[in-house]
């Protein structure tokens, strides 16, 4: 079977190194005679594996050992809650959001379980079609959450906030995908699955002088200072999505780093709008100064040419197209691994297309 071309919004596509390297792992790690999936996590090669992929994480993103890199299970959706856990104080608790899609609102919903959730900014009521700006976070607020990448409406933040308090983020989308400033970021968190590896673990990167100041008795499991004294080992941590991770973040650092992926990533979504914008069958969802370089979300204008262009970029071996059940129309993921030339066959499909 030939390879497809692989848009899928997640678990999505990785590089072919990764997956040549992860499949020989199974059959024997390392030359042990084991496979990865049996080996125990307290091996010397799996510390080994465990330690280069937290320390690759801080080399990548620029950052210094005031933060902490941990490899969770959960998701990004257990974060929702991990968050607030640990971040904002049993009495009192006060925490600021940005309202940009789906995931965002998820965030918020967890938020209010553990005290007062303000929406300082929103685009919920034009079916988060941009990206909240002139809103203003001040110093009552014991953080401020937000969403960098929203892959069902493809939108994405392309600058962050000035905040007088904690500024965390969910990078799930786009992490590792552009060249940003991390340091000014106190926790990031990104379930894998989109730029770093397969469903499974979850990257929170967090700067260690501002946990143990909420008062709440936090469950052993939801406890980040707890995981971090444990070297992200205090249950038996997801061994495969793991290191797969660490391929996938090697491969990013010897092709270049996050500077190199951001070049590629920006040529290969200014040739995917740049069809949309030209081509008077098709117009995305969102406003343009808010376009995401990872998810392209685009419509059909004349619905009946739906059945003839779904045919046509299924022909052409593309895989994973069709947009999120919530919004419908199509969505092209466009992450690190995504190559140039399958955004072309997406292209020429459009072109096609009369």
């Amino acid at each position: 079977m030939s390879k497809k071309h692989n848009f899928s919004a997640g678990p999505c596509i990785l590089p072919q190194e990764v997956f040549q390297k992860s499949a020989e792992a199974i059959l024997d790690f390392n030359g042990s005679g084991l496979s990865l999936l049996e080996i125990s996590h307290r091996s010397k090669d799996f510390v080994a594996v465990m330690d280069e992929a937290r320390a690759i994480v801080k080399r990548l993103l620029n950052l210094s050992d005031a933060y902490e890199v941990l490899y969770l299970g959960g998701g990004a959706s257990l974060q929702f809650a991990m968050v607030p856990y640990n971040l904002m104080p049993s009495e009192n608790g006060k925490a600021a959001y940005l309202n940009t899609g789906t995931w965002a609102a998820s965030a918020i919903k967890e938020g209010k379980k553990f005290g007062t959730v303000d929406i300082v900014g929103s685009s919920k009521e034009e079916n988060y079609a941009f990206i909240p700006k002139n809103y203003t976070v001040g110093n009552e607020y014991d953080y401020f959450h937000c969403t960098s990448n929203n892959t069902i409406y493809g939108t994405q933040m392309k600058q962050f906030p000035k905040v007088d308090t904690l500024l965390v983020c969910d990078m799930s989308s786009d992490i590792f995908s552009r060249a940003i400033d991390f340091t000014q970021f106190d926790l990031i968190y990104a379930g894998a699955q989109k730029n770093m590896g397969p469903a499974g673990t979850t990257l929170v990167v967090v700067k260690k002088e501002i946990l143990g100041k909420t008062g709440r008795d936090i469950p052993s499991m939801l406890d980040y200072a707890l995981h971090i004294a444990k070297e992200s080992m205090y249950n038996t941590p997801p061994v495969f999505p793991i290191y797969a991770s660490l391929l996938t973040l090697q491969h990013l650092e010897k092709t270049g780093g996050i500077a190199a992926a951001e070049a590629r990533n920006e040529a290969k979504a200014a040739l995917l709008y740049s069809e949309i914008d030209r081509n008077p069958l098709f117009e995305t969802f969102c406003m343009k100064e808010d376009r995401s370089l990872m998810n392209v979300s685009f419509k059909l204008i004349d619905d009946t040419k739906k059945e003839e262009f779904d045919n046509a970029w299924k022909a052409a071996g593309i895989s994973g197209l069709n947009g999120h059940r919530s919004l419908g129309g199509y969505r092209a993921s466009l992450y690190n691994a995504m190559p140039i030339e399958s955004v072309q066959i997406l292209v020429d499909v459009m072109q096609n297309l009369k």
